[in-house]
């Protein structure tokens, strides 16, 4: 015990350990977990005090060009339920969430051909105009450097692309060719040069993962140092190859969270929908444990049981942002609070 410690003290202090250091705290993380929760704590209350981040999510397509083997509106999947939002129904979206407070839209969606740059900068430049004050982010998935500058300068502040793993053969396992590990970082690296607030992240528990790969995915964070970190268990979708693979577990994945969280201690870290699906209280342990950000939905009503990257998907109820009373009610009840702003990192107190 006192040796995990000395690692969990050192990497408190340094936010670096060896590949092999990573892997002895994953082994033994039930003999160390308090501890780390309690540092982990401390550290974004050093940050963030108790301050805790609400960013309203468009799900704005449905359609992917893409086949990864694990989510549920991957191409391959006939029986997806397929929609697009159009530029009146996003700023609809936002018109209702600025209204209840919010003060970040995040534009999620599929690898959709349809949305061209041109259509995509018009939105983002829209969405500025009409609320200047807010932070626009955009998860659309790979694309070129140019067309990352496009968003940029249309406005887009913050720009999310989980890597979902490090290693290069076990990205190879969950996503077909021609995707590969090399260009996903590629992207993310142009991002971080161009100047978005830029968001990485990685499933936990996904089909074939070991221990090693996310040693593997913390020290790839050590080195991209993005702003943003999304973490949540691998949840199988019926429709997917992966089907009957096992789920990842909440324990494991706010675990993992924590550990990024001494890493790099100014980050940005949900308590993912994805933990609050396979756990009722599943995002209030990751608040505690270091998280500092919520996704509530804004996307139409119609809609939001459509867009399924996973089975039993959290889509109405307290996930929905007309319940964020009873959002903030949770979050309080965590002891923390919910801060109505644009949320930046702790670097970007203004646009760079």
């Amino acid at each position: 015990m006192e040796k995990l410690k000395i690692l969990v003290d050192r990497l408190y202090d340094t936010h670096h350990l060896e590949k092999d250091e990573y892997i002895t705290l994953i082994e033994n993380r039930d003999s160390i977990r308090d501890y780390v929760f309690s540092l982990s704590s401390a550290v974004r209350e050093k940050y963030y005090g108790k301050d805790v981040y609400i960013r309203g999510l468009i799900e704005f397509t449905s359609y992917c060009k893409n086949n990864c083997y694990y989510c549920g509106i991957r191409a391959g999947n006939k029986d997806a339920k397929r929609y697009r939002l159009s530029k009146e129904q996003i700023l609809e979206c936002c018109e209702t969430g600025y209204d209840l407070g919010f003060r970040t839209f995040v534009m999620q969606g599929g690898e959709d051909p349809y949305y061209t740059d041109d259509i995509i900068c018009d939105i983002v430049g829209e969405i500025k105009t009409r609320y200047p004050d807010c932070a626009v982010t955009l998860s659309i998935g790979e694309k070129s450097e140019e067309s990352y500058r496009r968003y940029y300068e249309a406005g887009a502040d913050r720009y999310l692309l989980r890597h979902e793993t490090a290693d290069c053969e076990h990205y190879s396992k969950l996503h077909p060719a021609p995707l590969t590990a090399e260009n996903r970082q590629k992207c993310l690296f142009n991002l971080k040069k161009i100047g978005f607030q830029t968001g990485a992240g990685f499933m936990v528990g996904s089909p074939y993962q070991t221990n090693e790969n996310l040693a593997d995915d913390l020290l790839f964070l050590e080195k991209l140092q993005p702003e943003m970190v999304g973490i949540g268990p691998f949840i199988p979708h019926h429709a997917t190859p992966f089907r009957n693979m096992p789920q990842g577990t909440a324990e494991l994945s706010i675990f993992m969270l924590a550990l990024v969280r001494l890493i790099l201690p100014a980050a940005l870290l949900p308590a993912t929908t994805a933990l609050g699906t396979i756990l009722p209280d599943g995002r209030e342990l990751a608040l505690k444990a270091g998280a500092n950000v919520v996704m509530p939905n804004l996307s139409p009503t119609d809609v939001r049981s459509k867009y399924l990257l996973y089975d039993n998907k959290i889509s109405t109820g307290e996930e929905s942002a007309q319940s964020v009373k009873s959002l903030e009610s949770r979050v309080i009840s965590a002891g923390y609070k919910v801060v109505k702003t644009r949320g930046d990192h702790a670097s970007f107190t203004e646009r760079k």
